[in-house]
């Protein structure tokens, strides 16, 4: 397949070929052109020579001693050659045609015999062509006499008192002369359409380096292929695509650009293709990395942006053919759904390490037991089993977790304490906490509290300070000790969170969900918003129709930031099973 189509791509390269057209229509033009320059200057010079001659037969025609001497002869009934050629009408007629150059300037009587020629010796004689003059008109034609062709006039003579013609007037112009006229006038001509013809060569060949210049050396079919791959990476990819010029103009972006970036659709006026990139309104930082991928000595690198509700990571590359700048190509990756995933792995990852932890404290007491069984120490045994029942399970480290009856909830809240309580930070439940639903969503609800949960305790850690009263009051065991307290209420199917720290608050100003948005210089301990945390947070919340906001910002001398949240449809409805009592009324 390949060698048949090789074999119908036209030889040469299009550069060439063009080349090659373009010359050899300026050639076939010049041509044409001349032939009929030629033409023209051909007709022009042989009409300039029958006037020529018409206008000296003309003007002897008028002498009144010629047509005094031709209305002698003709009223005579034999010539007398000898007389004639020895004559003044002889001698005058030969004077004029030495002075302006004819073939021959010749007169006759009525009757057509000559009565003047240069050659004498046919004076009497009959002129070889038809004297048409005779019958009172003026002729001119190409005609082929005893002196050979020539472009020749014939004019009457009329007599005297101008009653009758009398004879006739012929001059010739030979066409010899005439065509040596002709080749010098061709002779320029030429000349001209020669120095046409290099000129049309030059431009062909200047032509042919810009064709290749234009098209990077690329042939047509070439070209048509890589618009039909362009194409197809464009629309064919998820990744958003924006291609800018070395100028810096814009000149393509795919689908997915536009719907990551917000930008207008391509039917609009302010769409962004054929705008400069620092006027389309793109993101500033997405901006500053198009200028740097422009500027070949500045190295380029990627960057994590957050549009809206999305949040991308951007990746803007130099773009060159060999020594040509083709200008830069930005990459845009949806890292949106990633990001989610991510956070809900975190909090499955959470509970696996705390499911870890209390499965290695049991185990811990059942190898106990079998010890003392094993020795036959049957009154120990039933003594360390009484124990073990007294003590009720394994203790998590997050007082008022109780309130919580959701399993899948509780244990969460319970892998963060210890996680929390190894740095140091203590996680309790608030009394105000009353929650006995069950929670049918625990991804979205643990990514969201995670989050929330995990910022806090960073905002907690960073503070290290003793901080004020909890929001219900609730004394601190350990003064000085940083701490975060969390609050859930369930409402229908909708869950309410609200967690609260100890740290040093939210500095007003600061728009804590932007992505990348931080309380903190970079490599220090990670606070509210840095990175993805906040932004992600909300991002899932109202994704179902919920949403993450800040209380309290929190102040410098009391408890820290407050941050809420409304997770809907992530609880079953249903109501408390008959005779239980919710924690609240337990505590009456």
């Amino acid at each position: 397949m390949s060698t048949t189509r090789e074999s119908r791509r036209p030889r040469g390269s299009f550069s060439g070929r063009m080349t090659a057209l373009l010359f050899a229509a300026v050639a076939g033009t010049l041509v044409i052109c001349l032939l009929a320059i030629g033409w023209l200057t051909t007709r022009r010079v042989h009409d300039q020579a029958q006037q020529e001659a018409l206008g000296i037969a003309r003007t002897v025609a008028s002498i009144p001693e010629v047509r005094e001497l031709v209305a002698e002869q003709a009223d005579e009934d034999a010539l007398d050659t000898r007389a004639l050629a020895a004559g003044p009408l002889q001698s005058s007629l030969e004077e004029i045609r030495q002075r302006t150059g004819a073939l021959f300037v010749i007169a006759t009587e009525d009757r057509g015999l000559r009565l003047a020629h240069p050659n004498p010796d046919l004076i009497g004689q009959r002129v070889s062509t038809d004297p048409v003059a005779l019958s009172g008109v003026e002729d001119t034609s190409t005609e082929r006499g005893t002196l050979g062709e020539s472009l020749r006039a014939k004019v009457p003579v009329w007599s005297p008192d101008g009653s009758r013609v009398t004879g006739e007037i012929s001059v010739g112009v030979s066409v010899a002369a005439v065509a040596g006229d002709v080749r010098q006038a061709a002779a320029s001509v030429v000349v001209v359409g020669l120095g046409g013809l290099v000129l049309a060569a030059v431009s062909s060949v200047s032509l042919q380096r810009r064709l290749r210049r234009l098209t990077l050396g690329l042939e047509p079919e070439e070209i048509a292929a890589s618009a039909r791959d362009q194409a197809a990476v464009l629309y064919g990819v998820q990744d958003g695509v924006i291609g800018v010029s070395p100028e810096g103009v814009i000149t393509v972006r795919n689908k997915a650009a536009r719907l990551l970036l917000g930008l207008p659709h391509r039917t609009d006026r302010d769409d962004v293709v054929g705008r400069r990139y620092d006027e389309a309104g793109l993101p500033p930082a997405l901006t500053g990395a198009v200028a740097t991928a422009l500027d070949p000595a500045i190295p380029s690198t990627g960057l994590r942006l957050s549009v809206g509700e999305s949040s991308m990571i951007a990746s803007v590359v130099p773009v060159r053919r060999g020594d040509v700048d083709l200008g830069a190509v930005v990459m845009l990756r949806d890292t949106t759904a990633v990001e989610a995933l991510g956070s809900r792995l975190d909090a499955v990852e959470t509970m696996a390490s705390a499911l870890r932890a209390q499965r290695h404290e049991f185990a811990n007491r059942l190898h106990a037991l079998s010890g003392l069984l094993s020795a036959g120490h049957l009154e120990e045994a039933r003594e360390f089993l009484q124990q073990v029942i007294d003590s009720g399970p394994v203790r998590d480290p997050v007082p008022g977790i109780e309130a919580v009856q959701d399993t899948f909830l509780r244990a969460f809240l319970g892998a963060k304490g210890v996680q929390a309580h190894e740095l140091g930070v203590e996680i309790r439940v608030g009394d105000e906490t009353s929650f006995w639903q069950t929670v049918v969503d625990p991804q979205d609800a643990t990514a969201v509290l995670g989050n929330l949960l995990d910022n806090a305790v960073r905002a907690a850690l960073e503070r290290q300070a003793p901080g004020g009263d909890p929001p219900t009051g609730q004394a601190v065991e350990a003064p000085g000790r940083p701490w975060v307290e969390v609050d859930l209420l369930g409402d229908g199917d909708t869950l309410h969170l609200a967690v609260a720290d100890s740290g040093g608050g939210v500095p007003a100003g600061l728009d804590i969900f932007a992505a990348g948005t931080t309380t903190r210089e970079a490599g220090e301990h990670e606070a509210h918003g840095h990175g993805m945390g906040l932004s992600l947070a909300r991002r899932l919340a109202r994704q179902r129709g919920g949403d993450v906001w800040l209380a309290e910002p929190g102040t410098t001398d009391g408890a820290g930031a407050l941050f809420c949240a409304r997770l809907p449809g992530v609880l079953a409805v249903s109501e408390p099973s008959p005779g239980r009592a919710t924690p609240k009324e337990a505590q009456r």
